[in-house]
């Protein structure tokens, strides 16, 4: 179970406690409060804009647990950094949220458990629950949890109690919500007879084994183990406390006075040593920079403590963070595998009850069987006889058919011979008309080419009448640019006499080119005029073929009249003859 999954748990309840009226809705303000919080206890920086933004007033109402979810997830979850909070702080403000509205203790003060460990044990629960929504508890595991309860107090569970009791509680297949287990708990049912101090004590080991991963840290005196110190290499008392990445050691067991740890990693190892030094029951820690040398008060502990030790350096070589997280893992793959055999179990009991149906029914089918094959019997012995009589008659009947397909034989074959002879003269006719086809695709492939230069000529032609426009505005403008030359010529006539000799070569030679543009275009209205003639030319041919064509298509007939085809395919096409623009005559 990672932490978001454990967050969101005790935040599920935070909600749920926010929500008096049961609708699945909480008001935004609430909301903003709760969010407020949550920043505040899992050490997160607050962002007020989209605090605000989020949570604004408007007419859309409360917000559901799905609403509430993309904000929490992106703003709140998607920011926690493991390590960086107090993680029962975190689990303080759920659980005082929704015990005000949920948990109800015995005003006279009678309950068992006080509200001290009411909240560990409502932590032990979130951690022990499935990761379904209504968090509920199997009884496996609370079986399980009182067990390790037990345990803590040197008791024995009663289970038949305990099976009787679930038995009663549960009312379908799930299992006790956690105000359910705090009522059982508070009844006194399973711990008659213990004083509330042995039970917070208890509670308050289990609590620190399963939820703050203590692997070992057992009770008073046997917590303390002795240190052989790297400087002064003197022995002192300390309080130990073990965890999966960690053995810390204190000055006792309040835990105020940290004095150190040691990091665990795959590479440690533990040892047991002989005794030396005055001290007994020796055993040393080493790790990759130190070797950390210990005495436990006798055996039995040194036992406890090395095969603890083991057992947290095996989690950090297989990279596990929590031995319970594992344990939980395996009893619910283990649940998961009874339930696979129970329903196997119960799946082959079904099918071996059907196959047993079955083969009564089958027993039944064979009986109906045996009656209806004696009745098919004499069916069949009176059905054999009547088709006897019908194949005889059939028989005559098939004779006279087959005279009569020898007659139909007869006669197609001679229309046979009639449709073959038809069948020659239409080959014929396709292949005079195929013929036909390909001449008149050569006359359109001769027009086509036809048409072709005929706008390339008219192109060549469009450019030099642009040609010759240009040259005469050339020419305009140097006939203008003369004038003015004249005019100054008057006054400066001497000194710009070179100049006007110049401008009136420059008018000759552009008088020249444009005798030139003149001679081309009369050379290119010859190239027109060429150019028509040949699609005259081709239209001749295309008209000429397309009356061939329909005499193909409409054979003559015996006693018909031979008439002009006219109007029909190409011979309507006109072609299309250039016209010059009347702006350039």
């Amino acid at each position: 179970m990672d932490l978001r999954a454990e967050l969101l748990k005790s935040i599920w309840y935070a909600f749920t406690a926010l929500d008096v009226e049961k609708s699945g809705k909480v008001s935004k303000s609430q909301l903003k409060v709760l969010s407020h919080n949550l920043y505040t206890v899992l050490c997160i920086p607050h962002d007020p804009v989209a605090l605000e933004e989020h949570f604004r007033d408007d007419d859309d109402g409360p917000v559901s647990s799905q609403g509430y979810m993309p904000y929490l997830n992106k703003y709140i979850l998607d920011k926690v950094e493991e390590g960086a909070f107090v993680k029962e702080n975190f689990d303080e403000l759920c659980w005082t949220l929704t015990a005000k509205k949920n948990y109800k203790p015995d005003r006279n003060g009678n309950s068992v458990v006080s509200h001290q460990d009411a909240f560990k044990l409502w932590c032990l629960f979130n951690f022990l629950s499935e990761d379904k929504y209504p968090l509920v508890m199997v009884p496996d595991e609370v079986e399980y949890l009182l067990k390790k309860i037990c345990t803590a107090m040197n008791v024995e569970l009663n289970s038949c109690e305990l099976d009787d009791y679930l038995s009663q509680e549960l009312q379908g297949p799930g299992g006790l919500t956690v105000w359910q287990f705090l009522d059982m708990m508070n009844s006194g049912r399973f711990l008659r007879g213990i004083e509330q101090e042995a039970i917070s004590m208890a509670v308050e080991e289990v609590y620190q084994e399963v939820i703050e991963d203590v692997l070992k840290q057992a009770r008073n005196p046997h917590g303390y183990l002795w240190k052989k110190g790297q400087l002064r290499r003197n022995w002192s008392e300390r309080w130990f406390t073990l965890k999966p990445s960690v053995l810390s050691y204190y000055m006792s067991e309040e835990r105020k006075e940290k004095k150190g740890s040691i990091a665990l990693d795959k590479h440690c190892c533990v040892e047991v040593l002989p005794d030396r030094d005055g001290k007994r029951c020796m055993f040393c820690v080493k790790t990759s920079s130190r070797t950390y040398e210990m005495s436990a008060s006798d055996t039995r502990q040194r036992q406890e403590w090395t095969l603890a030790i083991q057992t947290a350096i095996r989690l950090q070589a297989e990279g596990k963070k929590s031995l319970h997280k594992d344990l939980k893992q395996k009893r619910r793959e283990q649940r998961e595998q009874r339930e696979q055999r129970k329903a196997a179990k119960e799946e082959e009991t079904q099918r071996l009850k059907q196959l047993q149906e079955e083969k009564e029914r089958k027993l039944q089918e064979l009986e109906l069987l045996k009656e209806a094959q004696r009745q098919a019997e004499l069916l069949l012995q009176e059905e054999e006889q009547r088709r006897r009589q019908q194949h005889e008659e059939m028989q005559r009947t098939l004779e006279i058919q087959l005279r009569e397909a020898e007659q139909a034989r007869a006669s197609m074959q001679a229309e046979m011979v009639l449709k073959e002879a038809e069948a020659e003269r239409q080959r014929k006719r396709i292949l005079e008309l195929e013929d036909m086809q390909e001449r008149l695709q050569e006359a359109l492939q001769q027009e086509v080419k036809a048409r072709q230069d005929e706008e390339s000529v008219r192109y060549a032609q469009a450019r030099l009448l642009a040609e010759e426009e240009e040259k005469l505005k050339q020419l305009m403008k140097l006939k203008e640019e003369q004038e003015e030359y004249i005019i100054k010529t008057q006054r400066e006539k001497q000194v710009l006499k070179q100049e006007m000799e110049n401008k009136n070569k420059c008018l000759e030679e552009a008088q020249k080119q444009l005798e030139e543009v003149r001679v081309n275009r009369q050379r290119v209205d010859q190239d027109v005029m060429a150019a028509q003639r040949k699609l005259r030319q081709a239209s001749t041919n295309v008209k000429h073929w397309n009356v061939q064509m329909n005499r193909l298509m409409h054979p003559i007939g015996p006693g018909d009249k031979r008439t002009n085809v006219s109007g029909g395919g190409f011979a309507g096409y006109q072609p299309l003859l250039f016209r010059r623009d009347s702006s350039l005559k």
